[in-house]
């Protein structure tokens, strides 16, 4: 099959935020620091890096999607020590600038996950940190078990992207690209998004599956990996279960820190 691009939905990104959705990065931030944000999407979480390095630190955040920068552009452009540019994770044209390169919940779709990584160890100065944080899709758990509808449309979904060799254990495989990297020494800490109901989370964390099924649905169902009636039926089933029966969420989420040389 051809290899396609993932484009996020902005309405999930603009729910996020460093402290809640990026917290050991948060941790380690301090003022002056100069500070790179890959796949940074709409500028949720760059624009808490920038407060949090402060008037003397620098932060610039980078995607190829044009969409999500112009978004992010529009809603941060008032910060003097923040910038978007329009990069590649891949390509990266960064050499030993920054103390710290980030990034949060990309990588996982990113095919070359290896080759990201050491551009953006490249970008680091010696001393500097590579944070990453991501999931690990195939251990995401619900409580009780879904509508068997959703359920089949979760498969599906984990299916596609492994044919789009998007890595579904991508958090279980960071250290391992690290090492490959030239960055040996790592600290690994869990970071799952659990919630449950009556917590004042609970709505928007479990409305991101209907956003999936609603903005990645189709393209599935283009590659033939769902029919577009089933693809309704998830949905319709997960509303209403999520409604009604879910009672806890669990989305396996690791950070990978490492110290550059």
């Amino acid at each position: 099959m051809t290899h396609q691009e993932h484009q996020s939905e902005p309405k999930v990104l603009n729910r996020r935020s460093l402290i809640r959705d990026h917290r050991r990065l948060a941790g380690l931030l301090r003022p002056g620091m100069t500070v790179l944000d890959v796949g940074c999407g709409t500028g949720a979480i760059t624009v808490g890096i920038a407060h949090a390095v402060g008037p003397t630190g620098h932060v610039i955040g980078v995607d190829r999607d044009s969409g999500l920068l112009e978004i992010a552009k529009k809603q941060h452009s008032k910060i003097p020590n923040l910038s978007f540019e329009q990069k590649d994770a891949l390509s990266l044209p960064f050499q030993n600038r920054f103390d710290v390169v980030t990034a949060a919940r990309t990588l996982q779709w990113i095919a070359q996950a290896g080759e990201a990584i050491r551009a953006m160890k490249a970008a680091i100065r010696p001393g500097g940190q590579l944070v990453v944080l991501d999931y690990n899709h195939a251990n995401n758990s619900w409580e009780p078990d879904p509508p068997p509808v959703f359920t089949r449309f979760y498969q599906a979904f984990l299916g596609w992207r492994a044919a789009n060799h998007w890595d579904n254990r991508m958090a279980e495989h960071l250290p391992e690209l690290f090492r490959a990297a030239g960055i040996p020494s790592v600290k690994i800490s869990e970071e799952d998004e659990i919630v449950e109901r009556g917590d004042p989370g609970f709505p928007p964390a479990v409305e991101i599956w209907t956003e999936v099924i609603r903005g990645v649905g189709p393209r599935m169902v283009a590659a033939e990996f769902l029919t577009e009636p089933d693809r309704v039926d998830a949905e319709e089933a997960y509303r209403d279960w999520t409604g009604h029966g879910l009672r806890r969420q669990i989305l396996e989420l690791r950070t990978v820190i490492g110290n550059v040389a």
